[in-house]
């Protein structure tokens, strides 16, 4: 007499074949899913705030008779082309020049505003890298390591407390899963390991606690001493 198949295995065997499907569906899905929220909770955020100032018989939605979520994104973004292109003019110059002296003269606004301009022209500047290396250092105590992003080499009277032969580096130390916080740290260079992973792998490790690793790259070891940051 033939016995029947195990029902109950071929089941479990649908079953989890089901559920892998599902999961692998879901890795595809939500990155997918969770950018394309992300992109349109922002273009809703920014329209909020530009369209209210644009004159109602201006607004695209007259001529379209639709509104259109993102249009103050773009709106924005000409607008801010156009205020770059007229402040690298002379007369935008002497504008800028002219509005920051009346600023200077109001106490409170001053503070603020020369606060934040120091920080948009330094985390928006041209001219130099910022958090353009990963790297390891160790902390919180010597044998344990934590990846950080180099900044520069500490200038002023920071810099006079290091030895010339080993100049300390700023290296900002973020905080997992929110890398937005952390730690500023004046690190010896000696004390760096310069990672050959990207600025963006590293965030990716960082954010993911561990989980996300970058691709495996030919690529030399970690621990070369490179040129200190300018």
């Amino acid at each position: 007499m033939t016995t029947p198949p195990p029902e109950p295995h071929r089941r479990r065997s649908v079953f989890a074949g089901l559920r892998a499907s599902f999961l692998t569906g879901l890795v595809v899905i939500a990155p997918i899913g969770l950018t394309v929220w992300i992109m349109w909770t922002v273009a809703g955020w920014v329209d909020s705030w530009v369209l209210p100032m644009v004159p109602h018989p201006w607004r695209p939605e007259q001529y379209i008779g639709i509104n259109l979520r993102g249009i103050g994104v773009l709106i924005f973004l000409l607008f801010t082309i156009i205020v770059g292109w007229l402040a690298k003019g002379l007369i935008g110059r002497s504008l800028l020049r002219a509005g920051e002296r009346l600023v200077d003269r109001m106490p409170v606004v001053r503070s603020v505003y020369n606060g934040l301009k120091q920080i948009a022209e330094t985390v928006l500047s041209q001219g130099e890298a910022k958090f353009d290396k990963a790297c390891l250092i160790e902390y919180p105590r010597p044998g344990l390591k934590a990846v950080a992003f180099v900044s520069s080499r500490a200038k002023g009277e920071i810099a006079n407390t290091s030895d010339p032969d080993d100049p300390l580096i700023s290296v900002f130390l973020p905080t997992t899963p929110n890398p937005t916080s952390g730690f500023l740290l004046f690190v010896p260079q000696s004390q760096i390991t310069y990672l050959s992973m990207s600025v963006e792998d590293a965030a990716k490790l960082i954010i993911s606690a561990g989980l996300v690793y970058p691709t495996p790259k030919t690529q030399d070891k970690p621990g070369s001493k490179e040129r200190a940051p300018q």
